[in-house]
């Protein structure tokens, strides 16, 4: 079920100004609504109950009691599964709490990511003569684990970690190249450019970033988002690393599943190369 907030969110710029504010109230402080009549919410918002209705109808909710209802819920699922943690938690305290922050980035990542737009990314890269992956920093580790799982199924897959190799890189790329580039904030300004440089020259440009519009979705043909509220501990945006691994994961596992056999002999050869590496 998709979160009520990032609903709220997609679709804030539809929104007249009297759904603005409530919107801006809800997203504030979700818990406002849930002790308020209709009316109520509406003195609070400084809106009248009409505009509470349309505001719920325009979210799918259906009226004010579905509006309180889903926004119940998702409070519920956030106070007991993205727990804050803190420093008298034993470790095995923190591993159930961090296990919780996975599972509710998982679950609005699936909320904001596109099929198509996840259907087409998979796409792109079957059929990819070239297939560049650009992370910096954290971003790093999952550009090395894509290349990793591409290469794995016998498709030309490198990833890049180096900001002036990504753009000498990307300068070389045409229209049979795809260019892949992963930014949680969506504003790092190398992958940025090197995506921006890598369109210029023709190639597909996908990027993963955090739901929301930000310099990186200007410069995508194709954008797959990940949603994670990081908490204060999280100062390596690890629950946006799980999800962007997942996405990877996916998309590895399309490829294998729609692939010819080509596909399927160099998964057998990358086996038996690696069959010695284990005693």
């Amino acid at each position: 079920m998709k979160s009520i907030l990032l609903t709220i969110r997609s679709l804030y710029g539809e929104m007249g100004p009297g759904e603005k504010k409530i919107a801006d109230r809800l997203i504030a402080d979700p818990k406002v609504i849930l002790p308020l009549s209709i009316t109520e919410f509406a003195l609070k918002t400084g809106c009248g109950d009409a505009t509470v209705v349309r505001f719920a109808k325009r979210l799918g909710v259906g009226g004010y009691q579905g509006l309180k209802l889903a926004i119940a819920s998702e409070v519920s699922t956030l106070s007991n599964e993205n727990a804050q943690i803190v420093q008298s938690d034993s470790c095995y305290d923190m591993f159930v709490k961090r296990i919780g922050e996975i599972k509710v980035a998982l679950e609005n990542t699936a909320s904001v990511l596109d099929e198509k737009s996840l259907e087409a990314a998979a796409k792109a890269i079957m059929s990819a003569k070239r297939i560049l992956i650009f992370g910096l920093g954290n971003s790093a580790s999952i550009a090395i684990d894509a290349q990793h799982k591409f290469l794995r199924v016998g498709l030309n897959a490198s990833a890049c970690n180096d900001n002036h190799m990504q753009a000498i890189i990307a300068s070389h790329l045409n229209n049979e190249c795809v260019a892949i580039g992963i930014t949680h904030s969506g504003q790092s300004a190398d992958i940025v450019q090197a995506l921006k440089i890598a369109k210029l020259n023709n190639a597909t440009t996908i990027c993963i970033t955090n739901f929301g519009q930000s310099p990186i979705t200007d410069v995508s043909d194709i954008c797959l988002f990940t949603k994670s509220a990081e908490t204060k501990h999280s100062l390596l945006a690890m629950s946006s690393r799980i999800a962007q691994l997942t996405i990877f994961d996916c998309l590895y596992t399309y490829i294998i599943a729609n692939s010819d056999s080509d596909a399927v002999k160099a998964i057998h050869n990358t086996e038996s190369a690696l069959k010695d590496k284990k005693l």
